[in-house]
């Protein structure tokens, strides 16, 4: 068998782990924390249980696939109910809230009734949406882009021309075209904050995220992402893979022929340990992989690619328990300033600084989910997009954060009780964390302090995005949301498919077969060691 070892417990780890092992790999995940997770946690304290990550469920068919390859179900594995409205849209000095409803049909109602006419125009958007996400499923997300060759097929040429606008065209001007109210312009254009880029930055190819949340419609998977994550890691060892927590990998060990020999980590007491194996997959940040992990002289992406490449939005991220409930909210609420574009510049630009006021996002899963938070009470998840810049530092519970994290969490805050009209948010926080970007850093080995990954810039999507496979390292391979085809949950799913397609010399463009074949019988052993730490999170009962 194929000894292989995969670095990160992150939802690409786990898929990837999963996904070689079924495939007849003998695989074992080391992750560096004492809960898995890695982006997508999990935090409880007081009665409230707070996803400190990910919080959208979109791409429900990728979800779908990547579970169908095991022979099991979303269905059978979660408990996913759908948002109405999928989510709540604020603007600053606009008393009047918009609502994205559940279908497509009340979503042109409404862009109808904000702007006439524009009903129609989104109704041409999103017919030019689901062409090209159908297009990007068949022919893009899902290749290695190991040969073009398979990219030389009539669908693909007939639309050169088409194509070529999108990539070049940044997805604000073509939001333009379609509507002229700024507040249905900025709806359109803020998929691109999923994709850890800005509207002017961004290609007008990825209007396809709007198919998702206009059209498609919002899930949530009832008792949090952290029930995403166990059913994943649940594969895993159903799989046979062996799952070591509090191990963290110090170097990727390398032969004198330049080829992977296995990793070296250290335990939770410090103690080094050595492990061989023919294949390494880090699904850990690539930066961080490369340029800590590899020796200098055989780094395929060095600091001085790094230096060209453009990252994505650092975050704070601010997490509430609040007494009594708040109906102001929805489950996802948006907050637009009406200068967003200068938000996205002190972000994005050559000198950045903090935002403020800050277009920023709210998450109250208590709103749909009774499990976490006390009964009659509210749970907020705050995510204030700041610079990629650790030296803003990072959050604590209960103001024990660096200044700037805490200026900033009471700044979002304030604007959440003043532009929701809750005056006495405030007073009502009984519970409190926040994280920074030297969170990110120190926790995740991110890339700056990013909350995400590279932006999906033009340089920095598709085939431009860097290779899944060290150009010199044999048997190195990576995974993840710093990787191809980029950020995002079902992203990280879609690459470990492609990891496992680049394993196999698999050229083709679109997901795999269901289900995949039954892994080859191995010889009886333990499927976990001693570290892991983590519990099931049991599914909550909808509420009606």
């Amino acid at each position: 068998m194929t000894r292989t070892i995969v670095i990160g417990g992150g939802i690409a780890g786990l898929a990837s782990a999963a996904l070689l092992a079924r495939d007849g790999h003998d695989v074992t995940l080391l992750e560096s924390r004492s809960e898995l997770g890695g982006r997508a946690g999990l935090w409880s304290a007081e009665g409230y249980r707070f996803d400190t990550g990910p919080s959208w469920y979109l791409m429900p068919e990728v979800f779908e696939h990547f579970y169908r390859l095991f022979g099991t179900s979303a269905a059978a594995q979660l408990d996913l109910v759908k948002l109405d409205p999928g989510y709540r849209v604020l603007f600053e000095g606009d008393p009047d809230p918009l609502d994205i409803r559940a279908d497509r049909a009340a979503n042109i109602r409404l862009f109808d009734s904000v702007q006439p006419g524009a009903g129609r125009a989104l109704d041409r958007y999103l017919d030019s949406a689901a062409t090209t996400y159908d297009m990007a499923v068949k022919r893009f997300l899902y290749s290695s882009f190991e040969s073009f060759r398979s990219l030389l097929v009539p669908d693909v040429l007939r639309r050169l021309g088409r194509l070529a606008r999108l990539l070049l065209q940044p997805l604000d001007k073509f939001v333009a075209g379609y509507v002229r109210d700024p507040r249905l312009r900025q709806i359109l254009g803020y998929p691109a904050v999923f994709l850890g880029s800005a509207p002017n930055l961004t290609p007008s190819m990825y209007h396809l995220m709007s198919h998702l949340d206009l059209a498609d419609g919002v899930l949530y998977p009832q008792g949090g992402f952290a029930t995403l994550i166990d059913s994943i890691a649940g594969i895993a060892r159903a799989e046979g893979v062996r799952i070591i927590t509090d191990a963290r990998v110090t170097a990727i060990r390398v032969t004198d022929r330049n080829r992977v020999a296995g990793v070296r980590y250290d335990d939770a007491d410090g103690r080094s340990t050595q492990l061989d194996s023919d294949v390494v997959v880090s699904a850990a940040d690539l930066h961080h992989t490369e340029t800590e992990l590899v020796p200098a002289k055989l780094q395929t992406y060095p600091e001085r690619w790094w230096n060209k490449r453009v990252s994505g939005p650092g975050a704070v991220l601010v997490m509430l328990g609040v007494t009594g409930q708040l109906p102001q909210l929805a489950h996802h609420s948006l907050f637009f300033t009406t200068d967003w574009g200068r938000n996205f510049g002190q972000i994005f630009g050559t000198k950045t600084s903090v935002p403020s006021p800050a277009s920023l996002y709210v998450c109250m899963p208590s709103a749909t989910d009774p499990s976490v938070a006390p009964t009659g009470d509210s749970n907020l998840f705050v995510l204030v997009p700041v610079p990629a810049d650790v030296t803003l530092g990072g959050g604590g519970i209960n103001g024990a954060g660096s200044t700037t994290v805490e200026l900033v969490a009471d700044a979002a805050i304030a604007q959440v009780a003043q532009w929701a009209n809750i005056p006495d948010l405030a007073e009502r926080v009984s519970v409190r964390r926040t994280v920074g970007p030297a969170d990110f850093a120190d926790d995740l080995n991110s890339w700056k302090g990013g909350a995400l990954g590279p932006a999906h810039t033009l340089r920095q999507s598709a085939f431009m995005r860097g290779s899944n496979m060290s150009k010199k390292i044999a048997g190195l391979y990576y995974a993840g949301g710093t990787t191809i085809p980029g950020i995002g949950l079902p992203m990280c799913l879609i690459s470990a498919e492609i990891l496992l397609k680049r394993l196999r010399h698999d050229t083709t463009t679109g997901p795999l077969a269901e289900p995949l074949p039954a892994r080859p019988k191995r010889h009886p052993g333990p499927t976990d060691l001693p570290g892991v730490t983590e519990k099931p999170v049991k599914s909550a009962p909808r509420r009606s």
